[in-house]
């Protein structure tokens, strides 16, 4: 038994690592932010983290922080002309940023080595720096979705006209929204520097940015546990069945047609209304039976 759970550790380490940057994209959408920026995100990161532990002789938790900071100064300088856009150009923008910071870390070959990338790097990151990590950040969205921004954030993403209406400050909260998902995203890449051994631009091209698009689209876009339950899913398909592995993008690809026709609000999203309507009905046929 304790074989098979230590045989297992490598994929509950990557559904972790999935889950976190999975994180950084639901902050983004629940504002109702259309950002494909989290790929971008996480390159910054990983590579402030990598060359600050690496080359410059940072302690590790000191790299971490360092590299949610730059995630999340980075997005609150993208948000600054973003912020205003909306829909599509907000994603293509944030595409753009994406294509921008691969091109850097391809270029600053004496920082990041270019093409080859980092090798060689020490994997100080072990399960229980992921765990923590990972109950960090979930404890932080699960906060956040309890207080007042959670609740703009909601409001902005269901009706913009409405939010404004309450006199709620879009911008504002379009501006924090990227900030935030920029230091999640920062931190998932420095974990994911630390422990894949290795870092190179590819690691944070297009099937990344479609990956965790995908893991909130499926798990759920509303409820607090929707990107863990489709990070879970999507991570430990490939790797439970070994003939799909080699063709995750087109399983992604498809997975995500079929919810968005059958399951439009995601597994989670979908499981809580439907226990939501039932309850609702038992006490309707509660009330019946008393009168």
């Amino acid at each position: 038994m304790i074989d098979l759970l230590l045989a297992q550790q490598p994929l509950a380490e990557l559904i972790l690592v999935n889950a976190i940057l999975a994180y950084s994209q639901y902050i983004a959408l629940r504002a109702g932010v259309f950002s494909l920026a989290t790929a971008g995100l996480a390159s910054l990161g990983a590579y402030t983290a990598a060359v600050l532990t690496v080359r410059w002789g940072v302690p590790l938790p000191l790299g971490l922080a360092a590299a949610a900071l730059a995630g999340a100064a980075a997005g609150g300088l993208l948000a600054l002309p973003l912020a205003r856009l909306r829909g599509v150009f907000q994603a293509i923008a944030t595409l753009a940023f994406v294509q921008i910071v691969l091109s850097l870390a391809l270029y600053a070959e004496p920082l990041t080595g270019g093409a080859m990338g980092m090798n060689g790097l020490p994997r100080t990151v072990q399960g229980w720096h992921l765990l923590g990590v990972f109950a960090l950040v979930l404890y932080l969205v699960f906060a956040l979705s309890r207080g007042g921004v959670g609740r703009a954030f909601d409001t902005i993403r269901q009706e913009e006209t409405v939010a404004v209406s309450l006199g709620i400050r879009v911008v504002r909260y379009h501006r924090l929204a990227f900030a935030l998902s920029g230091a999640i995203a920062g931190l998932g890449g420095g974990v994911m520097a630390h422990r894949n051994y290795s870092l190179v631009p590819e690691d944070f091209g297009f099937p990344l940015l479609v990956s965790v698009l995908t893991f909130v689209v499926l798990g759920g876009r509303a409820a607090v546990l929707g990107p863990l339950a489709g990070a879970a899913v999507l991570t430990a398909l490939p790797e439970l069945a070994r003939p799909l592995a080699d063709y995750r993008l087109a399983v992604n690809g498809l997975l995500m047609v079929l919810f968005i026709v059958y399951l439009p609000h995601g597994v989670v999203d979908t499981v809580l209304l439907q226990a939501r309507r039932l309850r609702l009905a038992a006490r309707q046929r509660a009330g019946e039976v008393r009168a």
